[in-house]
């Protein structure tokens, strides 16, 4: 069996050294694929029957393995939709079909129909904003969008020394008799978007520290000002803001809070106020919503979040991306399209966002590139073909002792 056996140790030999090649050739072939893990071919001897007199050569096998969990070298690009991962785990993609892929390739760009697409064509996965249901991302919102107001901010100094106004003459009243110590103006806005400017007035109530706060909408004022106050209908709100008579620092009545016509009940924070004995000055003054504006880009933050810019500057998180990671990267199984699929080895997949569950953080901006080295590959290719050549001399020796061996004549 000897020389047999040593016609299917070269050929075992052979076959070997063809699978190694092949895996050279691939990863040659995909050294500038976004996300590509190197493959490996592991030889694995087969031993055949040995004894003190024979021997019986046996053979080789050839075991392949991807390097997924190796992290590949990040480089930066000028798409925001180009994503890379920094650490463990896997984008979530879904094919044409609906089924479920993991991807490290995250050259992702915006389709006609507003999804994420990478250049393998699955569609990039995460959760809209306050939602737990995995789903597509898709940021092609061309309509306009408005934000209806629900929250202010409004820091103020209040004279101390200001005289007291009477309660019949406070704006409450809404009378042409009413006054007030200071007034400023928040813009807020309604459902349509729709400017609607408040007129804040502050008047001192007592020498205790109270103070009226009336809020009415500035589109039914009249004429407004000392001994000639009147609006066409009621103040939206009137509430007393305290402060600490002795240290000026504010104790009670924060937040006020009203309607907007055809809004939002809006919150008006001004705890922050002080009444101390300088002159009335505005230290802070903020307000949500915005009036309709279109999307002019999107930007992707590191724990995944998908934050849509409108052209009016202002931002809204509208989805975030989803990471999976399982047990052992390494035994998932290769699909086309740079991507994996999980089986029993790889263990299930756990879906969840970056940076939670073990999964890294993701760079907008950013491809992860191949992990080939073509240096390694060449010299890799060099050694195969030097290992094919000989088990090809071990095979064709074989061949020839057998023509001997056939060729001889009895007579």
């Amino acid at each position: 069996m000897g020389l047999f056996g040593a016609l299917n140790t070269a050929v075992s030999g052979m076959a070997a050294q063809a699978n190694k090649l092949g895996t050279i050739g691939d990863n040659i072939a995909n050294s500038s694929t976004t996300g590509y893990k190197r493959a490996s071919t592991e030889f694995e001897t087969l031993l055949g029957n040995t004894g003190t007199s024979d021997y019986s050569s046996g053979g080789v096998i050839t075991n392949v393995r991807y390097g997924i969990s190796d992290q590949g070298t990040i480089t930066s690009t000028t798409s925001a939709t180009d994503l890379a991962i920094k650490g463990d785990g896997f984008f979530v993609g879904e094919d044409s079909s609906g089924a479920q892929v993991l991807t490290r390739a995250g050259s992702f760009t915006k389709q006609t129909d507003g999804t994420l697409q990478n250049t393998a064509g699955y569609t990039l996965m995460g959760y809209a904003t306050g939602s737990t249901t995995l789903t597509t991302i898709n940021v092609g919102s061309t309509a306009l969008v408005a934000s209806a107001s629900t929250a202010a901010t409004l820091s103020v100094n209040l004279n101390s020394s200001a005289s007291v106004v009477a309660a019949a003459n406070l704006p409450s009243a809404n009378a042409t008799s009413s006054t007030y110590t200071s007034m400023t103006q928040l813009t807020a806005y309604d459902n349509l978007g729709t400017p609607v400017t408040l007129d804040v007035y502050m008047s001192k109530a007592d020498t205790t520290g109270d103070w009226s706060v009336s809020v009415f909408n500035h589109a039914d004022a009249a004429t407004t000002g000392t001994g000639n106050f009147q609006y066409s209908s009621a103040a939206l709100t009137t509430q007393t803001l305290a402060f600490n008579p002795a240290t000026g620092v504010y104790s009670s009545g924060s937040p006020i809070s009203l309607s907007v016509p055809n809004g939002n009940t809006i919150s008006i924070d001004m705890s922050k106020s002080t009444q101390l004995d300088s002159a009335f000055v505005t230290n802070a003054k903020n307000i949500d919503g915005s009036a309709p504006a279109s999307l002019s880009s999107i930007t992707i933050g590191p724990d995944g979040t998908v934050n849509q810019v409108y052209s009016n500057g202002t931002t809204k998180s509208a989805f975030q991306v989803a990471l999976a990671n399982v047990a052992s990267p390494d035994l998932l199984t290769t699909v086309s399209g740079d991507a994996y699929t999980v089986n029993k080895a790889s263990g299930s997949m756990i879906v969840s966002t970056p940076g939670s569950n073990g999964t890294g953080l993701i760079e907008s901006s950013s491809l992860e590139g191949s992990t080939v080295d073509l240096a390694t590959e060449l010299t890799d290719m060099i050694a195969a073909q030097r290992g094919y050549e000989a088990n090809s001399k071990v095979l064709q020796t074989a061949s020839d002792l057998l023509g001997t061996l056939n060729n001889i004549h009895t007579s």
